[in-house]
């Protein structure tokens, strides 16, 4: 397994050689060079159970009971610094006993305690203690009384900071609590780089013992009466870099997202992609060097480090929002291309990303590369303005010209060393890129666009005859070529690549990779209990050696994955195999409460049973939360041809969740409303003025 590094939230990385499921690889991006040994692993804390407000770069990591204890990766971070670590209530001297902690936003966690009170004769409690606290690590806490007496209680709160970054935290190399000193209406720390932060509370205490860390007021509350506090974290720094500037009313907001909605028969779809582009949002963050660039992080709490090639693919998934965040991604990515007249010229650097047990790490840059194009082509579809187009269209032919070399001179596309291994899934991307990357070029009047047309024919030909695999099942795909002629047959979900084409121009480019014989096959290995769970696609089928169903890339089901297959099957006229997969992550996002992580358990469903989640998956994801909206997408079936004026519907006909009407979506940059009828018939209900609605 490759050594990787845990990049801290917030536009900076911090290094640490903690490993964990499909995070960023420590390596150089130079693919030249020799795969990495393996690395000692480090445990990561689980975080299945966690409560995450994300506000990038503002995150804070609760438990379900509401206090911030001190212990493990618990507090309220800024670009990867704990800002604050400890944050114990007592009222008269006890704890609050826990009830119920649970997200109400993407960026805000409420807790409801209650407790018996000093004199109290019976069994009940008869104060309540309520709880809301923001990724900023604002907190408003709220006692109510429903003594039928007067209630004198003093409440304290117990404060404390190490200011260490989360690298080192979850590496178990977190810095000791430092000394506080009384700041106006709080408290202040000071640590040795002179940062520094403090925390002010409203009303002010009575009392405050730096030396303990405590503030304390002492409390009368009425019969029915409430008494509110509320504290506010502020971070300081002696030097603020361009990244923190992001931070408050200056972060990223909700001009690149739509405020896409959903209504129908099925409340879930609707609590789904509310939920979805709530966390998206929070995903959002902007570059460290280039503050326009603003892109989603992989996913919190371990990957929120510089660009990757997953944004791009949630920046896919959200071109029905809006074409904007697809633009500042490409963007962001297009600056970590080679230029020169070499043959790696026009490839996106990037490192590398562990692939599992059985294969050696993949190199980011190289799906980067691959999806650049796919991208942009499909943004035009969807409406991509003329100057973004114009600026981008340059950094897309880099690519492709780096396609084309790649694959007229291994016949593949090799990942991640010149050497190989060739694997499959890579070359699904390859072929879409190609076919893709045509239609961009054509359609701009810009040269290769035949000279792609003929790689991408060359490469279906040479997959279908040295990648098949027959057998008496009707054959599969081999997973990977390795470099010594021998191939590698492990089934699992990353096949569904194979099906999907993207948004295609019609006629010649809607090729696909696979023959139609092949890819009724696949379709059918989907549909098997081996690769689908009852909560979406494995990662790899259960009876393949080497199956771990909490392995990232040996058993887990991938949402983004299956948010592919949805698409490609739906999009291919599968609508029995798309619907079946659609419903499981439907059911698999409601016992998630409508917030998908990036992966969970691929165990087999069975009756009464919900998704077992996977400790150290991120959670939210930008994949993930792509993912659902590409998915519940698929039941209309928009294809937008903004450039012809037109835009056509191919919903599923046999309606799997009832009627629904999806609003608040972006075609051309104008609102886009569609409904899909219980019989199946799509109809569109806002477009802008003078796009057609097409066949």
């Amino acid at each position: 397994m490759a050594p990787r590094s845990v990049p801290a939230p917030g536009p900076q990385n911090t290094p640490s050689p903690a490993p964990g499921p499909g995070y960023s690889s420590a390596q150089t991006s130079d693919t030249s060079a020799a795969v990495p040994r393996a690395a000692r692993p480090v445990e990561f804390p689980s975080v299945h159970d966690a409560l995450l407000c994300v506000a990038l770069p503002a995150l804070t990591w609760c438990a379900g009971h509401g206090q911030l204890t001190g212990e493990g990766p618990e507090g309220v971070y800024h670009a990867g610094k704990r800002l604050l670590s400890r944050c114990v209530l007592r009222v008269a001297g006890r704890e609050p006993v826990a009830l119920q902690g649970r997200m109400a936003a993407a960026d805000r966690a409420v807790f409801l305690g209650v407790l018996r009170t000093p004199g109290d004769t019976g069994p009940d409690p008869v104060l309540t203690v309520e709880r809301a606290r923001s990724a900023d690590g604002s907190e408003r806490i709220a006692l109510r009384s429903a003594a039928p007496r007067l209630l004198r209680l003093p409440v304290e709160l117990a404060l404390g900071t190490d200011l260490a970054d989360l690298g080192s935290i979850v590496s178990g190399r977190g810095g000791r609590e430092i000394t506080p000193s009384v700041h106006g209406t709080g408290l202040r720390w000071t640590g040795d780089d002179a940062r520094s932060v403090a925390v002010t509370a409203d009303p002010p205490p009575m009392d405050a013992l730096a030396a303990a860390g405590v503030l304390r007021w002492e409390v009368e509350l009425q019969p029915g009466a409430t008494f509110v506090l509320r504290l506010r974290v502020h971070g300081e720094s002696a030097v603020r870099s361009p990244a923190s500037l992001g931070a408050g009313s200056g972060r990223p907001g909700g001009h690149l997202f739509a405020d896409a909605r959903a209504e129908g028969d099925d409340p879930r779809p609707g609590e789904l992609l509310k939920s979805s582009i709530e966390d998206l949002r929070g995903l959002l963050q902007r570059g460290p060097v280039h503050p326009t660039d603003v892109y989603l992080a992989a996913g919190v709490p371990w990957r929120c480090g510089p660009v990757t090639a997953e944004a791009l693919w949630a920046a896919r998934m959200c071109l029905p929002l809006g074409t904007r965040l697809a633009a500042t991604t490409l963007r962001a990515l297009g600056r970590a291309q080679l230029s020169g007249e070499g043959n790696e010229s026009g490839r996106i650097q990037g490192p590398l990303r562990d692939a599992g047990p059985h294969l050696p790490p993949r190199c980011t840059g190289i799906e980067a590369t691959l999806a650049f194009p796919v991208v942009l082509a499909e943004a035009r579809r969807w409406g991509l303005p003329a100057a973004d187009l114009e600026e981008l269209l340059p950094l897309a032919e880099g690519c492709l010209g780096w396609l084309r070399r790649t694959a007229v001179r291994h016949g593949f596309v090799p990942d991640p060393t010149p050497g190989g291994p060739w694997r499959a899934e890579t070359q699904a991307h390859a072929h879409r890129a190609a076919l893709l990357g045509a239609d961009l070029l054509d359609a701009c009047g810009k040269p290769g666009g035949e000279a792609l047309l003929d790689v991408a024919k060359v490469m279906r030909e040479r997959f279908r005859r040295e990648f098949w695999l027959d057998d008496p099942a009707g054959g599969r795909p081999a997973a990977v070529l390795m470099a010594d002629g021998s191939k590698r047959a492990q089934l699992g979900g990353w096949v569904a690549h194979l099906l999907d084409t993207g948004l295609l121009g019609g006629g010649r480019y809607a090729t696909g990779l696979l023959d139609k014989s092949e890819s009724e096959q696949v379709v059918r290995l989907l549909a098997t209990p081996m690769l689908d769970s009852g909560w979406g696609v494995r990662g790899l089928g259960t009876r393949e050696p080497g199956h771990n169903p909490f392995g990232h890339r040996a058993g887990a089901v991938r949402v983004h994955e299956t948010a592919v297959a949805v698409a490609a099957l739906a999009a291919t006229g599968q609508e029995r195999e798309a619907s079946s997969l659609l419903r499981g992550l439907l059911d698999a996002a409601e016992a998630f409460g409508h917030r998908l992580p990036e992966m969970y358990a691929g165990e087999q469903r069975t009756a009464g049973a919900h998704p077992v989640p996977h400790p150290a998956a991120c959670r939210p994801a930008a994949v993930a939360a792509a993912g659902a909206l590409q998915s519940l997408l698929a039941l209309a079936g928009i294809r937008p041809d903004v450039p012809g004026r037109s835009v056509s519907l191919h919903p599923l006909a046999s309606a799997p969740l009832g009627a629904i009407r999806f609003a608040g979506l972006r075609v051309g940059g104008e609102p886009f409303a569609v409904r899909v009828g219980r019989l199946g018939l799509g109809m569109v209900e806002e477009a802008a003025e003078g796009l057609q609605l097409g066949v």
